[in-house]
């Protein structure tokens, strides 16, 4: 069982995706310098429900199997890149860099 640190910093990388972005889960555990896919997997299924979950998806772009057809729906209508007839998430568009959201600036 991972640590409460480990806990808090999944579900911190996971809040930080933004919409029409993925990270694979193991992805996830290569950003935070720690664990691997099982435990990044074993977070989300015991923790993930207050954070958009949807946007972690296996290494190949399949959604995991309990919750496959809500997290598509909730990925296309972020505008998430899919590779059809696949459906899929195209992981070469879709997979986040780990930089920042670009935030416009307000106009004066």
């Amino acid at each position: 069982m991972p640590s409460e640190e480990y806990v808090e910093r999944v579900l911190s990388v996971v809040e930080s995706i933004p919409p029409g972005a993925v990270l694979a889960y193991g992805d996830v555990a290569e950003y935070l310098g720690d664990g691997g896919p099982r435990q990044v997997g074993w977070v989300m299924s015991h923790y993930g429900g207050s954070v958009p979950w949807w946007r972690v998806v296996r290494a190949d772009g399949r959604p995991a199997d309990c919750h496959a057809g809500e997290a598509v729906r909730r990925l296309r209508a972020e505008g998430t890149p899919f590779r059809e007839p696949s459906g899929r998430v195209d992981m070469a568009a879709a997979r986040w860099d780990g930089a920042p959201p670009q935030v416009s600036p307000r106009p004066a």
